[in-house]
């Protein structure tokens, strides 16, 4: 049986629901939706899709090093998207982290809506 430990750090936002920032389990690191939530103040970076995709992806890091890992060792990603119009400048902020010879499995989807009406939100699941 797999140890199961809640990951959490104030470097990012705190859960806005009866969920954690992420659970590793085993080796395998599960991370809830990050928005564009600065974690000291609770604000919501809103209006430019380049600066709410880097602050999901800072929100993102922060959590892995927490756990003691990097976007290196991330192997998938799930982005939601309220316009699917705003890929290209999300995609070029979220490729910015990876190498993109070894970069993880992932999916885009556009959906209604997303927590708080952000326009991205962002998932990963990493291994040591």
């Amino acid at each position: 049986m797999s140890s199961r430990k809640v990951i959490h750090t104030s470097k990012a936002p705190s859960p806005i629901g009866p969920y954690s920032q992420a659970i590793l389990a085993g080796h395998t690191l599960f991370i809830s939706g990050q928005i564009a939530m600065d974690p000291n103040t609770g604000d919501l970076i809103e209006g430019d899709i380049r600066q709410e995709t880097r602050k999901c992806m800072e929100n993102l890091e922060a959590i892995l090093k927490k756990a003691s890992m990097g976007f290196d060792q991330v192997v998938k990603a799930s982005i939601f998207v309220k316009d699917m119009k705003q890929f290209a400048e999300i995609n070029e902020v979220y490729g910015s982290y990876f190498d993109a010879a070894s970069a993880p499995a992932r999916e885009t989807v556009e959906v209604a809506n997303l927590p708080k009406f952000v326009n991205v939100e962002i998932s990963m699941i990493a291994i040591r």
